[in-house]
């Protein structure tokens, strides 16, 4: 399924890139090809707000990668958002060489949404699930599998954005948010997935898929 409801840059980023290309032209009147660093400095943001066409996967019960980046945590570990729940964690480091947007993992509705204040620690750090500053949202299928999607900050990131609110009705590969400069996505899944990647691989948002939720 072709997914384009958002443009080519991501609206995050127009502020951005206007400015920056303002200074580059700014550059180059006053200052010739002395404004190359300047050019560079524009080229680096066009890229990290870059938001690509993506084709989503669509099969029942497919759970694709929210993130563009690095698998760096698989694990089963115990849901931080709803005690007792024993879940299995999969883990996406995007760099600041990564596509940043963030798209809807499943289809469902928004049951719930939490923002965590905390620290910026290197994102690629287990710890930082728990320490740094993220937003959480839990995911509902239609199936009632309970999914969940949460943006972490990183070393450099500052700022988490998050489009949808809990009673929305989302579909799989729906952009819902943007992280800048470097951060992660966890997800919760339930132990009774299927892993369908591996520690080390790289993942594109949307297209590859995750793992897969039991058909019921």
């Amino acid at each position: 399924m072709n997914q384009r409801d958002y443009p080519v840059i991501a609206r995050e980023g127009w502020t951005h890139v206007t400015l920056v290309l303002f200074a580059s032209l700014a550059a180059t009147y006053f200052f010739g090809l002395a404004s190359f660093p300047v050019w560079l400095l524009a080229v680096f943001v066009i890229q990290f707000f870059r938001d690509p066409r993506r084709i989503i996967t669509v099969e029942k019960g497919a759970i694709v990668s929210p993130a563009s980046g690095k698998i760096v945590s698989i694990c089963e570990t115990v849901n931080p958002y709803r005690d007792g729940d024993s879940v299995f964690m999969i883990s996406v480091f995007m760099n600041i060489f990564s596509v940043h947007s963030n798209l809807i993992p499943v289809a469902g509705k928004v049951v719930d949404y939490w923002y965590c204040p905390g620290h910026y620690v290197n994102a690629s750090l287990d710890k930082s699930s728990q320490e740094n500053e993220r937003a959480a949202l839990h995911i509902r299928t239609n199936d009632k599998h309970d999914v969940f999607c949460v943006q972490i900050a990183g070393l450099i990131a500052r700022r988490i954005v998050c489009h949808v609110k809990p009673g929305d009705l989302v579909r799989i590969g729906q952009r819902y948010g943007f992280i800048r400069f470097g951060s992660r996505v966890d997800l919760y899944i339930p132990k009774t997935s299927s892993i369908m990647v591996k520690l080390g691989q790289k993942v594109h948002s949307g297209n590859d898929i995750i793992g897969f939720l039991p058909v019921k």
